[in-house]
């Protein structure tokens, strides 16, 4: 009779423990749905966040803005044909891309090369898998179909058919809080020994700003003798008017709005770097891609944010009349444009690229 009392107690505890496991399981579970559906937007709140987008462009590139550069005067037809090597074209699905460098190009390139079907495996296949097409291939330009090519095809027939896929295609870019943009090209092309960049840029550098006559012959001789560029050099070399007057801008630090002429160009799709996920996903339903293909894994939102804070961290010693200088002189169209592109949400504040442009604001988050 104990014996029998005993095992009813264990088999009751038993029991209550099994069911208090599943209730505290349940909780989690609801807990972690709510989190997620919580922390990603729906598709309401994606499409606000593209209209806010695209209406702030069109404000910033209307006459009546007080944002004024040479370029926003232009019309389509004014841009010269060189300057639309950016606009990759995929007739197959309807889609032109404006890559800007430093601003997850290389995936989107990719992606670009497996829709388009410019690219074959070499058993002859198609590429579905963007991660699968080899890397010495990405930025192969003769690969991608851009408008620059189609002027070079068509000559003066190519203006009637660039507008016919403008008014027909799906437009979009990528854009990125620009300062950090030119810190990230300056880390990657100047404080890693490159010796194309060093040879083409990196050593007039040295010869203008560091007062080194004879800068040594290469990348490898100048970190050998401790010879390195500061990013001061690098900001006064765009500063300097000399620069653009002897070669353009290269297209790692050339300005967003000179690559993708917004003003020009209507995109119907905005995304940015700092949401890349979110955008990402949203920009492949719209285009019916979202089962088709899969965009390659790209560093966290929360992970670029706290990328950005370092770098502009990690090159606090500018000067700061140099500094002041950076955004009135060379980037101020981007800059006004990418700190007015913000999700909206009332919790954050707007980072901008300098401690001179931040402001709070209830409208837009990073």
């Amino acid at each position: 009779m104990e014996m029998q009392k005993q095992l009813q107690c264990m088999f009751l505890l038993g029991a209550v423990l099994i069911t208090f496991f599943i209730i505290c399981w349940d909780a989690k579970r609801d807990r972690s749905s709510y989190l997620q559906v919580a922390s990603s937007p729906d598709f309401t709140q994606l499409k606000m966040r593209q209209e806010h987008r695209r209406r702030i462009i069109r404000e910033l590139c209307s006459a009546n803005s007080g944002l004024n550069f040479t370029e926003k005067s232009m019309t389509f037809d004014q841009i010269p044909n060189k300057a639309l090597n950016h606009l990759i074209v995929d007739d197959h699905h309807g889609v032109i891309y404006c890559f800007v460098p430093k601003v997850a190009c290389t995936n989107w390139k990719r992606v670009m090369l497996v829709l388009s079907h410019n690219l074959k495996a070499p058993d002859g296949a198609q590429y579905l898998d963007p991660l699968d097409i080899p890397i010495t291939m990405i930025h192969n330009s003769t690969l991608h179909k851009t408008f620059n090519k189609l002027w070079r095809r068509f000559g003066r027939h190519s203006r009637p058919l660039m507008h016919h896929k403008l008014k027909n295609y799906t437009k979009f870019l990528f854009v990125r809080d620009p300062f950090v943009r030119l810190i990230s090209a300056f880390r990657d092309k100047f404080v890693k020994p490159d010796e194309y960049f060093y040879n083409l840029h990196g050593s007039e550098m040295l010869q203008r700003y560091a007062n080194i006559s004879k800068p040594p012959d290469s990348v490898e001789e100048a970190f050998a003798a401790g010879i390195r560029l500061s990013f001061t050099h690098f900001i006064k070399y765009l500063l300097d008017p000399q620069t653009e007057e002897e070669k353009p801008f290269n297209e790692h630090w050339q300005q967003m709005y000179r690559l993708c002429h917004p003003c020009q160009i209507e995109y119907d799709f905005i995304g940015k770097l700092e949401t890349l996920d979110e955008d990402t996903e949203h920009l492949l339903k719209i285009l019916g891609l979202d089962n088709y293909i899969h965009f390659p894994p790209g560093i966290l939102p929360e992970r670029i944010n706290s990328l950005n804070i370092r770098l502009k961290s990690a090159h606090v010693g500018v000067d700061r009349n140099e500094a002041d200088q950076l955004p009135k002189k060379a980037l101020q169209p981007n800059i006004e444009m990418t700190k007015q592109i913000r999700v909206v949400n009332k919790k954050e504040e707007v980072h901008t690229a300098l401690e001179q442009h931040q402001e709070k604001s209830e409208e837009f988050s990073t």
